[in-house]
């Protein structure tokens, strides 16, 4: 019986820890185009309390088709999901593997953009850029909004993974050299990322 024990216990630190339930969130911004939101979080994986299957994404956008009427006040939002096309052509800056209770907690302040009383959308205030923010700083980074990226989505994102790079990947996560068309992963020898033309974008 012993010998059993002894042979389970080896069986479960060898065990993959992909076999583990766990969501991954991805921080993801899209170059601009005709189509909001331009930044956006999406969530895959497993709870491993409850075994439920997690495949969904969240951006914060205006309703309806996009007019030049949201420069001039606060328009109607939602939180929606993004097209799986969209998601195959954005920059991926960083993942994080969350714990079941932090998954709680993004899915929580997900609830509560969802809920805001309408009209919910300030281009200027609460906006694509500020819910992906929200959503960082929910899981303790460092998520502060930088003067001159307030409407840089790829600009932001890439300050949001510099100044938390060590911290994403001292927690098991990952974080992404992204440029025009290419990206690459980062490795901790490798940290923090220097992107030298955030600001740019």
């Amino acid at each position: 019986m012993r010998l059993i024990l002894q042979w389970l216990a080896v069986l479960v630190l060898l065990w993959p820890a992909e076999a583990l339930g766990a969501v991954r969130i991805d921080f993801h911004s899209r170059d601009y185009d005709r189509r909001f939101p331009h930044a956006f979080v999406v969530l895959t994986g497993t709870v491993d309390a409850t075994g439920e299957a997690v495949d969904a994404s969240y951006g914060f956008t205006p309703i309806g088709q996009i007019s030049p009427a949201i420069l001039a006040g606060p328009a109607e939002g939602h939180v929606n999901p993004i097209t799986a096309a969209d998601i195959a052509k954005a920059n991926l800056h960083f993942s994080i593997v969350l714990t079941d209770e932090e998954y709680a907690r993004v899915m929580a302040r997900v609830a509560e953009w969802k809920a805001l009383p309408q009209p919910s959308y300030r281009l200027r205030e609460r906006n694509c850029i500020t819910f992906v923010a929200d959503i960082a700083a929910v899981l303790g980074l460092d998520a502060a909004m930088v003067k001159g990226l307030e409407w840089k989505p790829h600009g932001f994102l890439d300050s949001v993974r510099d100044r938390n790079a060590r911290a994403i990947l001292a927690r098991g996560g990952e974080v992404f050299a992204v440029s025009r068309g290419a990206r690459r992963a980062v490795t901790a020898q490798a940290s923090p990322v220097v992107a030298s033309d955030s600001a740019t974008r």
